[in-house]
């Protein structure tokens, strides 16, 4: 009820032009999903559709090969987050540890790793057109891991300690102590794993060459490079047939088809998001 001073206008202005910069985009995608070709052919699409249709969401809900990829990336997210949190934890929690010795030089080697990355080539491993060369290579955040790190590191050490008296082991301390007080970190880190796999298609492009194992990223990346070169082909004169092109709302709809699930499950972890990064 009190009146806004001069500051929290500015304040509030400022954060509705942060929200209108991430918002309109996402909207102008939307609209361009349920407008006509020819509408956005004229450029008459900005953040309202134009001449509406879903044409572009049916062909999307009929083509077998996008459910494939949609399931096959969820299921590849869901094993690496899930991987990728094992490691995570199991590299963060000694490191928290007083007791053990050298801490310092294992920090540098891992702090180091986020400088310089010789890299994993699957080649070497025999793991290229196969799942695992999308999982391990990318297993484990180094950033993650200091979050992480940190935050064990702020829990009471006197918990440690009396567990210890009471004869736990390391592992009883971390899963019935250190777990059940680190909820919101690993929540937190839990959505960076999954989201950074969930788009992420150049370890696909490189180690992916069969179609049933592209996700749903690398689909979409193909879907929009093979529209483009018929632009650069018609452009240059070589084609004439416009209708060959890939419709920018079939484009737009697959875009809405990849981030939905996203959208779906971020908020019932954005509770936890602030906390676990800035507890971190």
């Amino acid at each position: 009820k009190k009146k806004l001073g001069t500051g929290q206008i500015v304040l509030i202005v400022v954060m509705m032009l942060f929200v209108l910069i991430c918002t309109l985009p996402f909207i102008n995608v939307i609209a361009m999903s349920m407008s006509s070709k020819s509408a956005i052919l004229r450029g008459a699409v900005s953040f309202w559709p134009v001449e509406f249709n879903v044409d572009a969401y049916k062909l999307i809900v009929n083509d077998n090969s996008m459910w494939h990829s949609l399931f096959y990336t969820i299921e590849l997210t869901v094993i690496y987050t899930a991987l990728a949190m094992v490691m995570t934890i199991l590299v963060a929690f000694p490191l928290s540890m007083r007791r053990l010795k050298g801490q310092r030089i294992i920090m540098f080697f891992i702090v180091f790793t986020m400088y310089f990355s010789g890299g994993t080539i699957p080649k070497e491993f025999g793991m290229l057109d196969s799942m695992w060369s999308l999982i391990i290579p990318g297993l484990i955040s180094t950033f993650n891991v200091i979050i992480l790190k940190n935050f064990f590191s702020s829990l009471p050490y006197e918990l440690v300690e009396a567990a210890s008296i009471d004869g736990a082991t390391d592992f009883q301390v971390l899963v019935r102590i250190f777990l059940p007080l680190s909820f919101s970190s690993l929540a937190t880190l839990s959505l960076f794993y999954a989201v950074g796999k969930w788009n992420s298609f150049n370890d696909a492009l490189y180690y992916i060459t069969s179609r049933d194992l592209q996700p749903l990223q690398l689909k979409l990346y193909n879907l929009i490079k093979g529209s483009q070169s018929v632009e650069v082909a018609v452009a240059e004169g070589s084609s004439n047939d416009l209708s060959t092109s890939v419709s920018e709302s079939i484009q737009s709809a697959t875009i809405i088809f990849a981030t939905l699930p996203i959208l779906i499950v971020y908020p019932f972890v954005q509770r936890y998001f602030v906390a676990g990064v800035t507890m971190g």
